[in-house]
């Protein structure tokens, strides 16, 4: 049986659906893939990944912290002044003699910068100069796509959500009046591009990027149980993550989320 709604209750009904399909599915939609491009790869360090450790994500211990050896530092067109930290790329080698045969995919997490080298041209040595879109993997990541003599190797690369298990880590530095936090294992499109906080006896105060994956914020948040709500920089998207940090926080500690990014 049909009923024949007036035309305003139709149009009012699609509305209203729409903002429920909206509000059921595209806040909430896990990030997608973008499209295959064409860029270049390189290696530093060597197999046990010591130099990658830090970086200018300020990820610090990359093998405690959960990111491995499957790292990039990006070229600084890609790095976009750190707010590109924690995305993630799946790469594969082509067109190389070097290329490993029937290596497939790998898929690495931005915890670096790879510098540009002004002495060097950007097609001999200077692999980082913009506008050059490049990744300089850790060699372990490096070597399971191709042979590390070749040096340099063609790579068909697309960004792809980062799986990521459990929450989003907070680890702090700082003291009660200045608190800086080094936002880890983000999920989704993997990074931040505005966070805010929330004391127990504050309103919600915004941060500001300090470097990297960090940001600060000048305020007397010592005693307090602190929330955080973070927005995504690529997709826009915004979490809240309630009573992340005890009254009693210390920094040094890094205290974890129950949400994350999809």
């Amino acid at each position: 049986m049909a009923f024949n709604l007036p035309k305003k209750w139709r149009l009012n009904t699609i509305v209203f659906l729409v903002f429920v399909v909206i509000r059921l599915y595209g806040a909430s939609a896990a990030f997608q893939p973008t499209p295959w491009k064409l860029a270049h790869a390189t290696f530093y360090g060597d197999d046990s990944a010591s130099v990658t450790m830090g970086g200018a994500c300020g990820y610090g211990n990359l093998f405690s912290n959960g990111y491995g050896t499957n790292t990039a530092a990006l070229s600084t067109t890609l790095f976009n002044n750190g707010f590109a930290c924690g995305s993630c790329y799946q790469m594969m080698c082509v067109n190389s003699k070097w290329c490993i045969a029937g290596a497939g995919s790998i898929t690495v997490t931005a915890t670096n910068l790879c510098p540009p080298n002004w002495y060097q041209a950007n097609d001999n040595g200077g692999w980082c100069n913009p506008p050059r879109v490049h990744f300089d993997l850790a060699k372990p990541a490096f070597t399971k796509i191709a042979t590390y003599t070749g040096g340099i190797v063609p790579v068909n690369y697309r960004r792809v959500a980062c799986q990521r298990t459990g929450g989003i880590r907070f680890s702090f530095q700082g003291n009660p009046y200045w608190l800086l936090v080094y936002v880890m294992n983000v999920g989704g499109a993997g990074d931040v591009g505005l966070m805010w906080v929330k004391g127990s006896q504050t309103s919600w105060i915004s941060m500001s990027q300090n470097w990297g994956a960090s940001y600060q914020v000048f305020s007397k948040l010592g005693g307090q149980s602190l929330c955080f709500k973070l927005q995504s920089f690529t997709t826009g998207e915004i979490i809240v993550a309630y009573n992340v940090a005890p009254s009693n926080w210390q920094t040094g500690n890094t205290y974890q989320a129950s949400v994350n990014f999809r």
